[in-house]
């Protein structure tokens, strides 16, 4: 009997225990709701701008020049390599002469029997329509010969650089691939493609930043040279062609590129990058704003990246208050989000 007393009190003890800890429990999860989320914020302002956008490009010589003779005949010398520097006017490369030769003979007769007709002409020899008809024969020959002296000794229409060479001394050439090709890389262009919204920003002789890959951040400056007077209706773009001096020949075509133009300013607000938050699975940006003990979420448009701030198109006013630290227990809500400033 007494062992059944002794057990009844403890069972008593044991229950009393357990209501005071699911009492104690109950309280603290009451506690961890009522607690509001620890944040820390920053006051933002309106601030000048600069407005520039960057475009990519691949650099492209000013002038480039395939050398080539126009009919297939045998290459008696070539007389420079792949990345000589060659001057306007110097010969490049020697064909074979024979078809020179053979035109040469025919322009000297041409001319002997001219002079004949013409000495004939003048004392009444023969007719003036005979005179015309040497006269004309001796022009073709002429230019039959110069047109051949030009295919035969081919000389460089450019001052400039070597950049293919795609045939050896003795070659047949056969026309499918030129015998040289001559690029002038002083100055260089790049060709960009600019939203139609800054169609009358850009203008002629604008200056541009230029920075090349291989270079790293060293920059180089630029002007706009052509600007196209067209928009493309599929991108809503349209051409400008950058020229770059190029003086030290540096920069070469074909090496990648970034182009940045400069817009003017524009007031808009900017923020810490810390304040800018990313909504998952999508390309949406958002801010938490604090007014009066909550926080608003904020959709934001951004602009261009500064160092550690970004500037906002939209979406967030003059002299707010953002939030900068402790986004992740923050959350949407009606009316907005009780919080405690740290």
């Amino acid at each position: 009997m007494m062992r059944t007393k002794l057990q009844i009190a403890a069972l008593v003890t044991i229950s009393l225990l357990c209501a005071c800890t699911g009492t104690k429990k109950d309280e603290a999860a009451i506690n961890a709701a009522d607690e509001k989320p620890l944040v820390k914020v920053a006051l933002v302002t309106v601030r000048p701008v600069e407005q520039t956008r960057e475009y990519t490009a691949t650099v492209e010589a000013e002038v480039t020049n395939n050398i080539a003779p126009m009919t297939p005949v045998r290459i008696q010398n070539i007389y420079v390599e792949v990345g000589d520097r060659v001057s306007k006017g110097q010969k490049l490369v020697q064909m074979d002469a024979a078809n020179l030769t053979q035109l040469k003979l025919q322009l000297d007769n041409q001319k002997v029997e001219y002079n004949r007709i013409e000495e004939l002409y003048k004392v009444g020899g023969v007719s003036k329509s005979e005179w015309e008809a040497a006269k004309m024969m001796l022009e073709v020959r002429e230019t039959s010969y110069n047109n051949m002296l030009e295919n035969t000794a081919l000389l460089s229409p450019i001052s400039g650089i070597v950049t293919a060479r795609n045939y050896d001394s003795g070659d047949m050439y056969g026309g499918a691939r030129p015998v040289l090709t001559v690029e002038q890389i002083t100055p260089v262009k790049l060709m960009i493609n600019v939203s139609e919204s800054y169609f009358t920003q850009v203008k002629k002789g604008q200056t541009v930043k230029i920075k090349v890959d291989v270079y790293g951040e060293e920059e180089f400056d630029g002007k706009v040279n052509l600007v196209y007077p067209t928009i493309n209706p599929a991108t809503r773009t349209f051409p400008v062609e950058v020229r770059l001096d190029n003086k030290d020949t540096k920069v070469r075509p074909g090496m990648f590129a970034r182009v940045n133009m400069s817009f003017g300013t524009m007031e808009h607000v900017v923020v810490p990058d810390d304040a800018v938050v990313k909504q998952a699975g999508s390309g949406e940006r958002y801010v938490f704003v604090y007014e009066n003990g909550k926080v608003f979420r904020r959709v934001v448009e951004l602009g261009r990246r500064m160092g550690s701030e970004y500037e906002l198109i939209s979406g967030v006013e003059n002299n707010s208050r953002v939030v900068t630290a402790g986004q992740s227990r923050l959350s949407d809500k009606a009316g907005g989000m009780d919080v405690t400033v740290e």
